[in-house]
Order: structure tokens, then sequence, then C-alpha cells
């Protein structure tokens, strides 16, 4: 059958059937949570179009994000196949409501991800990821989420633009849906998608460039100098505030993403959430053939240890998160950065080290 036929729970059941034994539980998990990705997107059309016509959009998005987050966890709730959820911002985990069955799964969510984008109607996005309980938990706690994103079953992301797309892996490549409003059903329109191991296309927020450490100046001044300088290419820079729409731009023609370490305030080694949304990102561009960092650590890798830790985030194509990686080492080892070539011929952006 093409592949445009293919609608999400048909792919659900079709990807599930061709393990080991099929999980009727995960299968209805994901087909809720693919409920709630169509009633947000919804929520985010009219949102945006009311924000549009008033001023005060800021209060707007928040009671967006809010109300993501109820429909996210109302839909997700009752079915029986989990045992508790975390939505971003949380200061605990959200207890199954009594009444209702248990699962062997968990649900960690950004409801939406930069709603300042709202009241100018540009991209936002919902990130989840879905763990397996620890043996005998019935009412999920703190603890039981604190898991390693290698841990994760599943993870995806919805972007609401103008198509809603909903973009999962299974832990077997990445899969893209779209949301075909004249049915309401998302269908298969990117299979197997892939990261470009290389690009000339990355995503900083370049007012923050004198917060950056060193070895994240050292590749954006080589970068910057383009064909002149010591890459010996061309760079465009791009920033929409959005990693949920970064990430969907590096899948579909490559590129990388960077919201580093800076030094504004040492006791804060990052400012993306590391359960909600680094870990599930870097599993899908990993699984896309892509790299995920800290700049230091592959993001699987790390170990949490709280729900709320916020991490540095590098991901995108693999020889560009390498280099950085390598920089990264070069510069705790104590080797000198230098910036050889002035930008634009003059004097250099950033101060040398």
């Amino acid at each position: 059958m093409p592949y445009r036929r293919t609608t999400f729970s048909k792919f659900i059941i079709e990807s599930l059937r061709r393990r080991a034994g099929s999980d009727p539980e995960l299968a209805a998990l994901l087909n809720d949570v693919m409920t709630a990705s169509k009633l947000v997107a919804a929520a985010v059309a009219r949102g945006s179009a009311e924000t549009r016509t008033q001023p005060s959009g800021g209060e707007e998005a928040r009671n967006l994000d809010k109300l993501a987050s109820e429909i996210m966890l109302g839909t997700c709730d009752f079915g029986g196949q989990l045992c508790g959820m975390l939505s971003g911002g949380m200061a605990h985990p959200y207890a199954i409501p009594q009444g209702y069955p248990r699962g062997r799964y968990m649900l960690a969510f950004e409801p939406l991800d930069s709603t300042s984008n709202l009241d100018v109607n540009m991209p936002l996005g919902t990130v989840f990821s879905i763990l397996r309980a620890p043996d005998g938990v019935t009412d999920a706690r703190e603890a039981d989420f604190l898991q390693p994103g290698t841990q994760q079953v599943a993870a995806g992301y919805a972007l609401y633009g103008p198509s809603a797309l909903l973009v999962i892996t299974l832990g077997d490549g990445v899969y893209g849906f779209r949301l075909d409003r004249e049915i309401g059903a998302y269908m298969l329109a990117h299979p197997r998608m892939t990261v470009a191991d290389s690009t000339q296309e990355f995503a900083v927020n370049a007012s923050n460039a004198r917060f950056w450490e060193p070895p994240v100046r050292r590749y954006v001044e080589e970068t910057t100098e383009g064909a002149e300088g010591p890459r010996g290419e061309e760079f465009t820079t791009r920033w929409s505030a959005s990693i949920v729409a970064e990430v969907h731009r590096i899948l579909i023609r490559g590129g990388l993403f960077m919201n580093p370490r800076d030094t504004r305030d040492t006791s804060v080694p990052g400012h993306i959430r590391l359960l909600t949304v680094a870990n599930p990102l870097a599993m899908i561009v990993e699984q896309a053939g892509g790299a995920a960092s800290t700049g230091r650590t592959r993001l699987l890798d790390l170990q949490p240890s709280t729900i709320s830790q916020s991490v540095p985030v590098i991901l995108g194509s693999r020889r560009e998160v390498e280099r950085l990686v390598e920089y990264h080492a070069a510069y705790d080892r104590g080797e000198p950065i230098r910036f050889e070539s002035p930008l634009f011929k003059t004097r250099s952006l950033f101060r040398t080290v």
C-alpha cells in the first residue's frame, strides 16, 4: 500500500506487530497522544487568530500553554496505559485519578514549546516522551521519571504550523505524519526521515553571544567567516525561537541547533528541560542518523537528577555536533582557543581567550 495512504493508527499497529509481540497498551497510548495533538492544534489555531487582534498576547500564550497541558493530561489519563504523567514546568508528577485503571507506562511532555511565537503566528510544538515504569509501580513518583534518555520507549513531537505534523520514533527510525483536516487523520508523509551528516546551516540565538563559552564562540566565528575562513564554506544562520521547528527543519534538510551552556548563571547548566524536551528530541535526532550532546556528554546518556533539570543542547548533523564536542574537549584540556581570521576582515566579533 502506498505510504501516503497509511494513517498514524495503522502505522503504529503494523510497527508494533513487527516486534517480538504486539503491545496494545502502547498502541492505545500513542493514539491518545495523537488525539491530544489534534485538539491542541485546533486550540492553537483559535488562539493564534484571537491573539492577532488582541494586545495581551503574553497572557493569551500563558492560557494556551495551560490549556494544552490540560488537554494532554485529560486525554491520556483515563485509558489504563499510564501510572503517571509529567508536564513541563510541573513541580510534581501528575497522579492518575482514583478509579482509573493503571498501566505500565509513564508520559512526560512539554505541552507547548515557544508560546512567545503565538502572537506573531509562528510555529509552536508539543514534545512527548514515553517511559516504562519500574516494576511494581502503580502510582509514579518523581524518582520513577529519573531515567536516562536511552530508556525511552518512544518519543515524538507535534508541530503546529501551516499544517499540523506529528513526528515519532519507536526506536527503529523516524516517521512524519501530516494532518489531513478533511478526514481528521494523520497520514504518513515522511517515511524514514534522516539527518544529513554535514550542513552549512545552523540555528543559535546570537543575542547571547557574549555569554557563550569559548568553544561555541569559536564555532560560530569560524562559520560566520564563510568561504574565506578556516571552514572554507558559506554558512547560513537561522533562529525561530522554537526548538521543535528547528528540529523539524534539521530532519527535512539538515542543520544544527544550539542552545549552549552560558556564563550568566553558573549554577544553571542549561535552559532546555531534559525530561520533557531534550531527551525526546535527542532520541528522534539520533534515530534519524544525527547526534545530540550537551557539548560534553551525549544527551541520552545523562542521568537526570530532578524532574525540572535543564541542560545545554547541541543537536543535528553528526559531523557538526562532533566538531563542537571536539572543541569543548580541547577547551577543557586547557588548549588555547584562537580566532585567527577577523570577522568581516576588520576585527573579531568575539574576544579571544
